[in-house]
């Protein structure tokens, strides 16, 4: 791979190799992009979901047997 790059000037491999590349592989980029970004937002939800679960049964647990000691 060095040896197809030597005689090329440094804006050819360091500028216009990615450029072509981001243009050609953009739409998988994006894709891969948006998959990964929208499952972390469902597992933040999900666990925020979860925590709030957590939080009202024991609340509501803790309210009941206090109540059954009056």
């Amino acid at each position: 791979m060095r040896e197809i790059f030597a005689g090329l000037p440094w804006w050819v491999k360091w500028i216009a190799v990615p450029v072509i590349a981001l243009v050609v592989f953009g739409g998988v980029i994006v894709s891969v992009l948006q998959l990964v970004i929208g499952l972390l937002f469902k597992v933040l939800v999900f666990v925020a979901l979860v925590g709030g679960l957590i939080y009202v049964v024991r609340k509501f647990m803790s309210s009941s047997t206090s109540r059954g000691d009056w």
